[in-house]
C-alpha cells in the first residue's frame, strides 16, 4: 500500500494539502465561533452594568431630590441690576474704536476720562459742602432714574413669580420722579393668572410713578390687560395688540364612551357645579350656565380696559381682533410708535436706566432640562423652516 502511494506522489501531495485546508477551515470555523460567543456574552455583561449604573444614578437623584426639597424650599432669589448706560457707553465705544483713527479716539477717550473725575469731584465736594451744612440730605444726582423689567408671558403667566419680586425691589426704591418701563410679550392665557399680572402693574400705578409698557411683537389678549394698566403704551409698527374677548374650549368624549358601552358617573352637589364636562352628557342648562358666565367675564375686562383707558371706543375694540401697532393707533389701543430699545437709548441721554431681574438658581435638573428643552426647540424649528421654505410666500 505504501508503495503504491509512493508511485503518485502529486495526488499524495494534493491529499495532504486538502486535508490540511480542511483542517484549517475547522479551526478557523471553531475560533470564530468562539469569538462571536465572548462577544456576546461581553456585551451582554456591559448592557447589565450599563443598566445597573443608570438605575442606580436615577435612584440617588430622586433620593437626593426628596432630601432637598424641604432644604430648598426657603431659599430665595436675587436681584441682578444692570446699568444700561454703561453698556450702551460700551458699544458706542466699540464702535468708536473700529470706526475711528486711532490717534483721535485716544485723544476723546481720554478727554472723556478727565470730564469724568472732574465731575465725580465736583460732586464729591458738593456732598461734603452739605454735610459741612449740616443738611439732612446729600445732594441727589441730577437725572431722574428709570427701571426696567422684562415680562415673557405663557399661558400660565408664570412669569409673575418673578415680576411680583422685581416690582416689589422697585418700589422701595422709586419715587414719582422717577419711571418703571415694562417690555411685554405675551399672547395672552388664564385669566385669573394675567389678572394677577395686571394687578402688580396696578401697585404701580397705585404710587403714582409713570408706567411705561412696550410692546415690541405682541401684548393681546391677557397681555393686553397687563399693556392697559400703563400710563403710555409705546409698540413696533407691526407688533399685535388687542385680542378683548375670553374663549373657553373642550372636547366631550360622552358619545364614544357610550358607543363602547361605558357608564360615566359624575355627582355634584350645587346645580351648577359642573356646567360643561369632558365625559358626561352635557345639558342646554349648563352650556347657558357657561356662556353666561364667559359673558361675565367679557364684560370685567372690558371694565377693566375702559378704567385704564378711557380714551378707547370699547364696544369698537372688545370684539377679539387684532390690531398691528400702525392701526391700533388709530383705535387708541397704543400711544406711540416706538420700540423698546430706541426709547430706552432715548431715556439714558437724560436719565440714569438700570434693568432689574429676579433670577432663580437653577439646580442641575433643571438646567439639564431647560438645555434639553432649547435644544429640541432649536431642532424643531430647524427642521420647520426647512418645510416651510419652499411653501411659504417670503415677505
Amino acid at each position: 500500500m505504501r508503495a503504491s502511494w509512493r508511485k503518485f506522489p502529486r495526488l499524495e501531495a494534493l491529499l495532504a494539502g486538502v486535508l490540511n485546508q480542511t483542517i484549517l477551515t475547522v479551526l478557523l470555523n471553531l475560533e470564530l465561533e468562539f469569538a462571536l460567543d465572548f462577544l456576546i456574552e461581553y456585551g451582554l455583561f456591559l448592557a447589565k452594568i450599563a443598566t445597573f449604573v443608570v438605575a442606580t444614578v436615577v435612584l440617588l437623584s430622586i433620593v437626593f431630590a426628596m432630601s432637598q426639597k424641604n432644604k430648598n424650599a426657603g431659599e430665595r432669589g436675587h436681584l441682578e441690576v444692570t446699568e444700561l448706560n454703561e453698556l450702551f457707553e460700551d458699544m458706542r465705544d466699540a464702535m468708536k474704536s473700529a470706526v475711528m483713527d486711532e490717534a483721535v479716539y485716544k485723544a476723546e477717550f481720554k478727554q472723556q476720562q478727565k470730564d469724568k473725575q472732574k465731575k465725580a469731584k465736583e460732586l464729591k465736594k458738593a456732598s461734603k459742602k452739605a454735610a459741612k451744612n449740616g443738611l439732612e440730605e446729600s445732594v441727589e444726582a441730577p437725572k431722574p432714574r428709570v427701571f426696567v423689567v422684562n415680562f415673557n408671558g405663557n399661558i400660565t403667566a408664570s412669569a409673575v413669580t418673578h415680576l411680583r419680586e422685581e416690582i416689589t425691589a422697585m418700589l422701595s426704591l422709586a419715587t414719582e420722579k422717577d419711571e418703571i418701563v415694562v417690555r411685554l410679550e405675551s399672547g395672552g392665557g388664564l385669566v385669573h393668572s394675567y389678572g394677577l399680572a395686571s394687578s402688580q402693574l396696578d401697585r404701580i400705578r397705585k404710587r403714582n410713578i409713570p408706567l411705561t409698557v412696550c410692546v415690541d411683537k405682541v401684548a393681546a389678549s391677557g397681555g393686553y390687560m397687563m399693556a392697559c394698566v400703563a400710563d403710555k403704551i409705546l409698540a413696533a409698527p407691526f407688533a399685535i395688540l388687542g385680542s378683548i374677548g375670553v374663549v373657553a374650549q373642550l372636547p366631550n368624549f360622552h358619545k364614544v364612551l357610550k358607543k363602547h358601552d361605558v357608564d360615566y358617573e359624575l355627582l355634584t352637589a350645587g346645580e351648577y357645579k359642573r356646567t360643561l364636562t369632558m365625559f358626561g352628557e352635557n345639558t342646554d342648562s349648563g352650556r347657558e350656565k357657561f356662556l353666561e358666565e364667559l359673558q361675565d367675564t367679557h364684560d370685567l375686562f372690558k371694565e377693566f380696559v375702559s378704567q385704564h383707558r378711557p380714551q378707547v371706543d370699547i364696544e369698537k375694540i372688545a370684539t377679539g381682533e387684532v390690531w398691528y401697532g400702525l392701526r391700533a393707533v388709530d383705535v387708541a389701543l397704543v400711544d406711540e410708535l416706538q420700540t423698546s430699545d430706541e426709547y430706552l437709548v432715548t431715556r439714558a441721554e437724560t436719565a440714569d436706566v438700570y434693568e432689574v431681574a429676579y433670577v432663580l438658581k437653577k439646580k442641575f435638573h433643571e438646567r439639564l432640562g431647560f438645555a434639553a428643552e432649547e435644544s429640541i426647540d432649536r431642532l424643531l424649528l430647524r427642521w420647520w423652516d426647512r418645510v416651510t421654505n419652499n411653501s411659504n410666500r417670503m415677505m
